[in-house]
This record gives structure tokens, C-alpha cells and sequence, in this order.
């Protein structure tokens, strides 16, 4: 490798360093980052907030008083319309910044290459793919949503060793351990969604909000309600933010009584008498939602999976064993044979408080 393509490899790592800052506050925004260089020397820097402020570009370009002549390394192209802000690659052109490094192209139909033609034509050299691997780690949800696959989905679970998620009477309160419990809040923090389906709601009546101690955008709470059961005294009804009911039911009596609650409720098209997943998927990509958090029992997991719509599987581990009579993770009754089961590559293990987190992958989403 070159001393200069060392040298952006080393400044990109930084934008991808800043645009993580936004992993909890962007929704539905991409999460970008920005570093401004001179010779040799970081002169700026600068990463998206929150969707309606300053792109990272901007910010960057805020945060110095002359650019003239730098290079702008960027985690994704810059924009090239008129959105909630003006056009990033026209603030870079004005600036005089003569080199843009962006670790990816931009997956918005209404960007696609656009943002870097303008600036190949406005005479600044372009350069694409330093780092694209790591940029697109950050970004997966709003890559998937924008190339119009749905939402990125993660199903997270938590298990004793022997694979049981609670009791035969249903307990489940808690399996891990406090430290384990912390983690989930962190992903809940920053995913777009809490996915989950009437029966957990009826059992636990959770909140399904992050509790974390830094700033976050709170995800929106989706239940599956094929029947409409959701009582409208349901806690998350209370809550600030969006709460979402999808159903199949035409009652408009129950529809009318839970929107009085604080819910929203949404027709959507049915299939064998339950709700068509891909067609919930395509809802919530229709909200700009980019992540799914499953929060949910072995049916809808089960079916989640058997209809291939989860991209990673986390597991939390407990070293406790509940039996054979307890519940476990997902209902396949489809699976009755070896060659039925479903493949699974393990991405990560590690250890939180006592319980072990592991991060897999289905084999049809690698």
C-alpha cells in the first residue's frame, strides 16, 4: 500500500469514527462523517447529528474558517438534492475543497452518483471505496431500505444454556443478568423499531423503550395484532413517541378505542389469516424505518425466520438451565427433519457480566 493510500485509509477511519456519534440520534438519516485535511494536517471535522441539522459536510466545513484547498474525507457521498438541508457537494465546491475522498456511494435513489458527478464536473478530484466495508457496517439499515429490500431486521433473544427462554408457566423475568439487560437497552437505542407481537404484549405489557443514560431518538413500538387484543390500557400507549398497531382486523370499534389510547393502527394485507410479514417489512420501510429490533416469542421469531426476513440473530446467553419443559426460541413446525434446520453463522461471542452475547447470521443473508 502507497503512503497515500495509507494516509486515506487513516483519515476515512477518523470520519467513520465521527459519523458513529450519530448511531443513536440520525433516524431515518444515514449515520456520515466528515474530516477536513490540508497538507498533512486535520483543519476540520464534523458528523450528522440528527435528521433536519447540519450534514456532516456542513459541519465540518462550519468548524474551519477556510477550506480552500483541502480534502474532505466523507463515510458517504455527498448529497446532490434539496432535502430538509441544501445540497452538500455545492457547500464543498463553494468552499474550494479540491479533493473528495467518500468511502461509499450513496444508495438514495435521489443521490446515486449524482452528488460525485457534480463534483467531478465542478473540477475536484473524487475518489470512491477507502474504507467502504467499515462505512457500510454503520449504515446497514438505510442501505437495505433505500436499494428497496425493507428494513434491516435483528431478533434478539435471551436463553439459558439449554436453550430455554422461560418457564413452562411462562416466567421469564429475568433470565441474565443486569449488565445483559444494559446491553439490550443499547441496541433498543439504536435500532428505528421495537418489532414485537400481541402475545408478548398480553403476557408482559412492556414498555419497549431505550433506557440509556445519553441522548437517543426513541425507537418507534410496533405490535403485530392480527385480532386486534391489544388492551388500550396497554403501557407504551402512554408513552411520548410512536406507538404502532398493524392488523387485519376491519373492527373499527376496537381501531377507534386504541387510537383514543395513543396508538396508531394500521390495515395491512393478511395471508393464511395472520399478517403478511413481507408486507409489514414493506410498511416499515414506507416509515423510514431502517432497524428492526425483534422483542418477541417463538412464533413470531419462528415465522420471522422460516419466510427468511432476519438478517442477524443476538443471543444472550444465561449459565442457568430451566429444563425441558420450558419454552424455547423459535416455533418452526416445518422443521421435522435434519435437512429442515436452519444454518446459522456465528459472527461474534463475547462475554457481558456473566452471560455470554452471541451475534449470528442466517446462511441465506451471508
Amino acid at each position: 500500500m502507497s503512503q497515500s493510500a495509507r494516509d486515506d485509509a487513516f483519515y476515512m477511519a477518523r470520519a467513520v469514527q465521527l459519523a458513529a456519534n450519530g448511531r443513536y440520534t440520525t433516524d431515518p438519516n444515514p449515520r456520515v462523517g466528515c474530516v477536513l485535511v490540508r497538507d498533512g494536517v486535520i483543519i476540520g471535522e464534523g458528523w450528522h447529528q440528527q435528521a433536519g441539522f447540519a450534514h456532516a459536510e456542513v459541519a465540518a466545513l462550519n468548524s474551519v474558517a477556510n477550506a480552500q484547498g483541502a480534502t474532505a474525507y466523507v463515510t458517504l457521498e455527498p448529497c446532490s438534492h434539496f432535502g430538509r438541508t441544501p445540497p452538500c457537494c455545492d457547500a464543498l465546491i463553494k468552499a474550494g475543497v479540491r479533493r473528495v475522498v467518500a468511502a461509499m456511494a450513496d444508495p438514495n435513489p435521489l443521490v446515486a452518483g449524482q452528488g460525485l458527478a457534480r463534483l467531478k464536473a465542478a473540477g475536484c478530484e473524487v475518489q470512491v471505496g477507502v474504507l467502504a466495508a467499515d462505512a457500510q457496517a454503520l449504515n446497514r439499515g438505510f442501505i437495505k431500505r433505500m436499494t428497496g429490500q425493507g428494513p434491516w431486521v435483528r431478533s434478539k433473544l435471551a436463553m439459558s444454556l439449554d436453550g430455554r427462554t422461560a418457564c413452562a408457566s411462562g416466567e421469564s423475568q429475568w433470565i441474565t443478568a443486569a449488565p445483559a439487560r444494559a446491553d439490550v437497552h443499547r441496541l433498543r437505542a439504536e435500532s428505528s423499531a421495537i418489532l414485537t407481537g400481541v402475545n408478548t404484549v398480553l403476557a408482559d405489557d412492556p414498555s419497549l423503550n431505550a433506557r440509556v443514560d445519553f441522548p437517543v431518538l426513541q425507537p418507534i413500538r410496533v405490535v403485530l395484532d392480527t385480532h386486534l387484543q391489544t388492551p388500550p390500557t396497554a403501557r407504551m400507549a402512554a408513552l411520548s413517541g410512536r406507538s404502532l398497531i398493524l392488523t387485519c382486523s376491519d373492527d373499527a370499534a376496537k381501531q377507534q378505542r386504541l387510537q383514543a389510547a395513543g396508538f396508531e393502527v394500521y390495515r395491512l394485507p393478511d395471508k393464511n389469516a395472520r399478517l403478511d410479514l413481507s408486507e409489514v417489512m414493506r410498511f416499515l420501510a414506507d416509515q423510514q424505518i431502517n432497524e428492526v429490533l425483534v422483542e418477541a416469542g417463538a412464533v413470531l421469531n419462528g415465522a420471522l425466520l422460516a419466510e427468511n426476513l432476519v438478517d442477524e440473530i443476538v443471543v444472550y446467553m444465561a449459565p442457568s438451565i430451566l429444563g425441558d419443559q420450558g419454552r424455547g426460541l423459535f416455533h418452526l413446525p416445518q422443521a421435522l427433519a435434519m435437512a429442515d434446520k436452519k444454518e446459522l453463522q456465528l459472527l461474534d461471542v463475547r462475554q457481558v457480566g456473566g452471560d455470554l452475547r452471541l451475534t449470528l447470521r442466517p446462511h441465506d443473508k451471508i
